[in-house]
């Protein structure tokens, strides 16, 4: 796979990532056997990235990550996040904490859970609106002293929070979600090349909608998170369909899946971009990866971004939409 640089510091990945995320939960039943194998595959075909987080599966995640990667360590770099709080016993309930004293006890959490002397790449998950981020980014700073964490990255945040972060400690990425039908992240991309910071976007194939892979929400198991969110609610999702047959049309002329041609137009979007697409099948990874050699050319992006799928999408990304996107408050 081809490889790309994220940041200044040296991080260098292959261009796809996988998020692990739904190999969890959110997305319905899973199978750790089928996960790990899933993992295996990835990295015999050149994925180099693993995107988890401690919240997913109270930890599962980050369980599961560690298992895959042993053995193979010195080809994996690890991604984590900490920062989004949440209860077993109240699964819906999501708080935050950047507290510099969270951060360290976080780090140390996800080390023991992952099995590593070193976590690669640690993200703050969201922004709180109480912590400074300069002391958020100096704790975890800190970290990199310590020789706990490499590089560090900030997911969902703003222009004004990637400045104040990156002038702390060099941040290597930021990560936010991004697709065709998903494009709000857009005036912070132009920040990050300014500054050198690479972007990976998470969800780049719109939860699956763009795969062609949710015809009706109603068929979805009763645990996907999808049935609550509004973009597959029965009249948004009626809406969105027709949106999706127009993008598989251009897909059938250039010989590739919807799938393909969304994630073919995320990476056309710079060398700095890292998508991470999220699956927990092997048939699906390969045909995510090989969205790296469609090739789009200034008729196919034209004929693309006419669709604006973005501003005809029917529904938030969100049903609360203060979970993403939220700037640090300022302080003097």
């Amino acid at each position: 796979m081809r490889r790309r640089t994220l940041g200044t510091q040296g991080l260098e990945v292959g261009a796809i990532g996988l998020g692990c995320m739904g190999m969890s939960e959110f997305y319905g039943a899973t199978s750790d056997a089928e996960s790990l194998s899933t993992i295996h595959h990835a990295l015999d075909r050149g994925v180099t990235m693993l995107d988890t987080a401690d919240i997913y599966g109270f930890g599962h995640n980050e369980r599961l990550v560690g298992l895959a990667v042993a053995g193979r360590r010195d080809h994996v770099t690890v991604a984590t996040k900490f920062g989004i709080l949440r209860r077993k016993e109240d699964p819906s309930y999501r708080g935050f904490s950047n507290a510099p004293d969270y951060v360290r006890q976080a780090c140390d959490a996800s080390l023991a859970r992952l099995g590593l002397e070193v976590i690669d790449l640690y993200y703050v998950h969201r922004i709180d609106d109480t912590t400074p981020i300069e002391d958020t980014v100096g704790a975890m700073a800190d970290l990199v002293r310590a020789g706990k964490v490499r590089y560090l990255g900030l997911s969902e945040a703003g222009p004004q929070t990637v400045r104040r972060a990156h002038a702390v400690h060099p941040i290597a990425c930021v990560q936010s979600e991004y697709s065709l039908w998903s494009r709000d992240v857009e005036p912070l991309l132009p920040v990050l090349q300014e500054l050198g910071i690479g972007f990976v976007p998470y969800s780049p194939l719109g939860r699956g909608f763009l795969a062609g892979a949710v015809p009706d929400a109603t068929a979805l198991s009763a645990d996907d998170f999808r049935r609550n969110q509004p973009r597959f609610q029965p009249d948004n999702l009626a809406r969105n369909t027709a949106l999706l047959d127009r993008l598989r049309a251009i897909a059938a002329r250039k010989g590739c899946t919807p799938a393909q041609l969304a994630l073919a137009w995320v990476l056309g979007r710079g060398p700095q971009v890292v998508p991470i697409p999220g699956t927990r099948r092997i048939e699906r990874l390969d045909e995510n990866l090989a969205a790296a050699d469609v090739v789009l050319d200034e008729a196919d992006r034209a004929e693309i971004e006419s669709l604006a799928l973005h501003e005809q999408v029917a529904g938030q990304r969100y049903g609360d939409m203060g979970f993403v996107m939220r700037e640090a408050v300022e302080r003097k």
